[in-house]
């Protein structure tokens, strides 16, 4: 199974997070999320692994986040994961997946729990 990082480069700990997987000898599969978004089928799959809801993907410390709060809250799983399709720079990163497991790496050492 390939170890996937929605990654971007911009952020530190996405980079931290993108080291710490070189250095523990794994080649993931790098997505740059921000120029290849993913749909809302992917976004599914990816927050079901880390056993999360939509909500708990989201930087709320964002100010595109803080204008749709309350109109998030209003809406159900599907429709907040649609949301996040069409504000894909909301989304936590980095996020890592190894096969069904997945893990946000705040901090980057967080991903260890799934790379064995």
């Amino acid at each position: 199974m390939s170890i996937r990082i929605y990654h971007n480069p911009r952020c530190s700990k996405s980079r931290q997070t993108l080291a710490l997987l070189i250095d523990n000898g794994c080649e993931p599969q790098v997505i740059e999320y921000l120029e290849t978004p993913p749909d809302a089928a992917d976004l599914e799959t990816v927050i079901a692994a880390l056993g999360a809801q939509p909500l708990d993907v989201m930087r709320t410390n964002d100010d595109t986040y803080r204008e749709a709060a309350d109109a998030l809250a209003g809406m159900d799983r599907r429709e907040q994961i649609r949301w996040l399709v069409g504000h894909i720079h909301v989304l936590q990163r980095p996020i890592v997946i190894n096969g069904p497991r997945a893990r946000i790496g705040r901090p980057p050492e967080a991903v260890c729990e799934i790379l064995t």
